[in-house]
């Protein structure tokens, strides 16, 4: 939509063009807000995995309704987009975001009735509700954060507020372990209505934070014209870029659902233990997308080592403060020292970054494939940091120079998040034909490759005549 962006107007002077910090704080919350929920989906599966008795592909379906919604409410965006016109190029950006806060509030409260019914359709049923509006929030944040700014540093911007939404995705895991099964004393008294007070706490947050939303003096991008037709799947850049981001949710979310059940077949941890531990995961990409917020500026070679340097050093401190172990803090330190060596191969080109860590994530899959104890466990770990960057970079590289089309395509690639409905209870079906999360782990290296080449070849700008 850049270019029939024809203003970024604001009655504030702290919205004059190129001052949006204030929009880029608000938007930073949003983020964290949908990681956080999304990231509770990894508490979900075998909590109610524990309470329904399901298979693996069965649990999977918890994905599937989530990342569903994505595909089905996008869907039915662009369907309206090609045919009337861009919606959010009519109501704006904010008022998107409030439809897809108070939508993703109705989602949360449905917990309330599916709990006290114990009816597992009910639950996904309110999970396809909560991700409807995350997905309007996707649609209007995402494209957003990219206008905010400078077109050439956009993948910084993005990378950046994405390291706040991996924030959201650290700690879920380790208050939902907390709240759904500590609170109920264990797996062996889980019942239904563990997911009421978590669920509903959420939902007042969501409505908040469409109040202040609301209330506040956002810029505002309009559309002096509204654009119609197919007309934007003739870029390649994009539509490959489609089948990366299917590619990256899938892998990354087929992988993340199934660690707790994957740490209890590796090293017999239980449920808590286990979640704790998937937090190193989401923690993982959290520390990458701050990393890579400033690789991919245009600030001096010594300021980007420094920083980088910085958060580096807080990260292994908190690791430390937080387990008292001072072996996980090194293995961190380890492993963030390798993901900056990697964003230094990157040279701070986002193309080039994307293809060098999708090779690494391939590399660590085989490992966590065929190594054992702490090796195996690691090393799936140590994905989340390189998965750090790639859905920012994905999505700002395929809706470069799109122009006119931008919003089209942003829901395009927002549907592309329904690769996690896919992918998920695929691997599910795996694990219980072969008997093992640990070899399953080789399917998502067929989402890595392609990512790879999408950062090698596939983004480069085309548009067939």
């Amino acid at each position: 939509m850049a270019s029939i962006i024809s203003s970024a107007t604001s009655s504030s002077s702290s919205h004059e063009k190129g001052n949006y910090t204030l929009p880029l704080i608000i938007l930073t919350t949003l983020f964290f807000m949908w990681g956080f929920i999304t990231c509770m989906n990894d508490i979900l599966i075998p909590y109610l995995q524990g309470i329904f008795k399901l298979t693996p592909a069965q649990a999977g379906l918890i994905q599937s309704a989530f990342f569903g919604a994505y595909f089905f409410v996008s869907l039915i965006y662009f369907l309206i987009s090609i045919n009337l016109g861009d919606p959010l190029a009519r109501i704006g950006y904010k008022n998107g975001i409030i439809v897809g806060l108070i939508t993703a509030a109705i989602g949360c409260c449905l917990f309330y009735p599916a709990a006290e019914m114990k009816v597992y359709g009910i639950f996904l049923v309110a999970l396809f509700v909560l991700a409807g509006g995350i997905t309007i929030l996707q649609m209007a944040a995402n494209p957003y954060v990219s206008l905010l700014g400078n077109p050439d540093t956009s993948s910084s911007r993005l990378t950046l507020t994405q390291a706040f939404n991996s924030f959201g995705t650290t700690i879920a895991p380790i208050i939902g372990a907390k709240l759904i099964f500590e609170s109920v004393g264990g797996k062996e008294h889980m019942t239904a209505d563990a997911v009421k007070t978590p669920y509903l706490f959420l939902a007042g947050t969501l409505v908040v934070l469409a109040v202040i939303i609301g209330l506040s003096k956002l810029p505002k991008f309009t559309g002096e014209k509204i654009e119609k037709g197919l007309e934007v799947l003739k870029f390649s850049h994009l539509t490959l870029g489609v089948i990366g981001i299917f590619m990256y949710v899938g892998g990354e979310v087929a992988i993340g659902s199934y660690l707790v059940r994957y740490f209890e077949e590796l090293r017999g941890f239980n449920e808590i233990t286990a979640a704790q531990f998937v937090a190193y995961y989401w923690g993982g990409a959290m520390a990458g997308r701050f990393i890579g917020a400033i690789s991919l500026t245009n600030r001096k070679q010594s300021q980007k080592l420094a920083l980088m340097a910085l958060i580096t050093v807080i990260a292994v401190f908190a690791v430390y403060m937080i387990t008292g172990s001072v072996v996980n803090a090194l293995i961190v330190l380890g492993l963030i020292v390798f993901n900056c060596v990697a964003f230094l191969l990157g040279k701070s080109v986002p193309a080039k970054t994307l293809a060098v860590f999708a090779i690494l994530v391939v590399g660590l899959l085989f490992t966590t494939v065929f190594a054992s104890g702490e090796v195996a466990m690691w090393s799936v770990l140590a994905i989340g940091l390189f998965n750090s960057i790639m859905f920012p970079t994905i999505f700002t590289l395929a809706i470069r120079d799109l122009g006119k089309y931008t919003s089209q395509g942003s829901s395009l690639l927002v549907m592309a998040i329904v690769g996690g409905a896919v992918l998920t209870p695929l691997t599910g079906v795996i694990v219980e034909a072969i008997g093992s999360y640990q070899k399953a782990f080789l399917f998502p290296i067929i989402c890595y490759l392609f990512i790879f080449y999408y950062g090698v070849k596939g983004y480069e700008v085309k548009r067939r005549a």
